[in-house]
């Protein structure tokens, strides 16, 4: 009993590991620089994010600046469900700041949004 409750533990922590060891994600900077002020890295903040939307897929990472602070903000798909979740890290400190659902549509204006050239 004790060797199936041990292989068991550790099965399970070997299967959470993976599931939570994404690769380290390419983001996209809304403006040059902004990485380079970040004080929690986005292998850091990803798998934070990842926490809030379980059996997630990361769709896209950008860090920019929002409401007058730096963050992460992660689009997180989640087979089975239409839109997508979008997890806004704090880049200074790693906490969550909102964990919001995306639908089809509004994803589809963000991205024309962001499409536009800034002038």
């Amino acid at each position: 009993m004790r060797k199936t409750l041990l292989t068991a533990t550790v099965l399970l922590a070997v299967s959470t590991t993976a599931a939570h060891s994404q690769q380290v994600p390419t983001v996209k900077e809304e403006s040059p620089g902004l990485q380079a002020k970040a004080k929690v890295a986005p292998a850091q903040a990803l798998p934070i994010a990842m926490a809030k939307v379980p059996n997630g897929v990361l769709q896209e990472a950008e860090i920019e600046q929002e409401g007058g602070k730096l963050v992460y903000s992660f689009d997180i798909k989640v087979p089975g469900k239409s839109g997508s979740e979008e997890v806004v890290v704090d880049a200074m400190t790693g906490k969550v700041l909102s964990v919001e659902h995306e639908s089809p549509e509004e994803e589809a204006k963000e991205q024309a949004k962001e499409a536009k050239p800034k002038s």
